[in-house]
């Protein structure tokens, strides 16, 4: 009996993607990008640059009988000068919807930052290999969910058996813009930041535009919003803005205006829910900008702005909160499918004293988990803005 397994290499192909808004040919391969060449061409920095080409919540979903399954990619990692090198980023390889398997790819490209000065070198290294064996035989779906951490260029997928693209799930798409935390700063693993987890629980399709540091009411953002297919829509606002320094109230309250005004005009009546920030108590009432802290030898960060210029309409997390919640009532009057969600309903006092922020502002594992679990119970379950439908009855 011949017992020799022949490898088939698949092209690495839109068709295999979700999650993502583009893609760009590379001279290695493939790149996805969660917003489109025309938001990225309007980028003003290199950070926000970074966060949308960091794959959060972006996975190859096939179906195959294949046992071993390699991708080849070429990941640029982050690393901060003066701090301890992070470790690998991690894929998940998930099989009918369940995690199966975990990898890391060594090597690559590092981009060192300044957090100090802002300034960012890239030293480019060799592509690698995510392998994957000992896989369950038979026909499967297999997702692979590439690194939140890294820029991930796709290279070529191996199989032991002929691949396709998954079938369409049915599932609703659930579109989540927000910050850092939901782009998956401090999470284990991709499937474990917190809007993956919510989406598992809820049964969506998720499409993550949590961009770090990047959740500052741009419009291009918000007209990537605008022209996405989507069944379900939430914003997490505010954060950014209050540790960017970046808008004054009589700012901020028109540029949220404008932001979902431009969302409603390509989805005029999809449900859509606003969320403020989550607790944050070194933001709570101090304005900002956010500034490093190395004092105990590991990243922290601490506001610097001063408390007594709230009454010149300088940024805290409490204005902020207070703005949307009555942008979203006043609007709420001729929108009967916009909704809010104080973000202290997932992470508030209680949550921060049981699994407190390890840098101040970033919640730690447990702290995704938590996130997840408030989302799902407020928003996904029953009299929530997100909760199923019954299907009307037939004939």
């Amino acid at each position: 009996m011949n017992t020799e397994h022949h490898t088939i290499t698949t092209p690495v192909t839109p068709e295999l993607l979700r999650g993502a808004l583009d893609v760009e040919a590379t001279a290695h391969g493939l790149l996805p990008h969660r917003l489109p060449a025309r938001a990225r061409r309007q980028i003003p920095d290199e950070q926000l640059a970074m966060a949308e080409a960091q794959p959060s919540g972006v996975r190859l979903a096939f179906r195959t009988r294949a046992t071993s399954v390699e991708l080849d990619t070429l990941p640029t990692k982050r690393s901060y000068r003066g701090l301890p090198a992070p470790a690998d980023g991690v894929y998940d390889l998930l099989i009918d919807g369940g995690l199966a398997a975990q990898t890391t790819v060594s090597g690559g490209n590092v981009r060192t930052v300044d957090l100090a000065s802002g300034a960012a070198e890239l030293v480019e290294g060799p592509p690698g290999t995510a392998r994957f064996a000992g896989l369950p035989a038979g026909e499967k779906d297999v997702e692979i969910w590439l690194p939140h951490t890294e820029i991930t260029e796709l290279i070529a997928l191996r199989t032991d058996a002929p691949v396709e693209p998954a079938p369409d799930s049915g599932r609703r798409v659930w579109l989540h813009h927000g910050s850092s935390i939901s782009h998956g700063s401090n999470a284990a693993h991709p499937t474990a930041v917190w809007p993956a987890l919510a989406a598992a629980r809820g049964g969506v399709e998720l499409l993550n535009l949590g961009f770090g540091g990047g959740a500052l009411l741009d419009p291009f953002t918000t007209r990537a919003i605008r022209d996405t297919p989507a069944d379900l829509i939430s914003l997490k606002i505010g954060i950014n803005v209050v540790n960017a320094d970046a808008m004054r109230l009589r700012a901020f309250v028109p540029a949220v205006h404008g932001f979902l005004d431009t969302v409603r005009e390509g989805h005029p009546a999809t449900p859509l829910l606003v969320v403020s920030p989550v607790l944050c108590p070194v933001q709570e009432d101090t304005p900002g900008p956010l500034a490093p802290d190395f004092g105990s030898g590991t990243v922290r960060f601490k506001a610097t702005g001063d408390p007594a210029e709230r009454a010149a309409g300088r940024l805290t997390l409490t204005v902020v909160r207070d703005a949307l919640a009555r942008i979203v009532e006043q609007r709420a009057a001729e929108d009967p499918h916009l909704h809010h969600l104080d973000g202290r309903e997932l992470y508030g006092e209680r949550d921060y004293a049981e699994c407190p922020l390890p840098d101040e502002v970033h919640p730690d594992p447990e702290g995704h988990r938590r996130i997840a679990e408030n989302f799902a119970r407020h928003v996904f379950g029953a009299g929530g803005p997100f909760a199923a439908r019954p299907e009307p009855a037939r004939g």
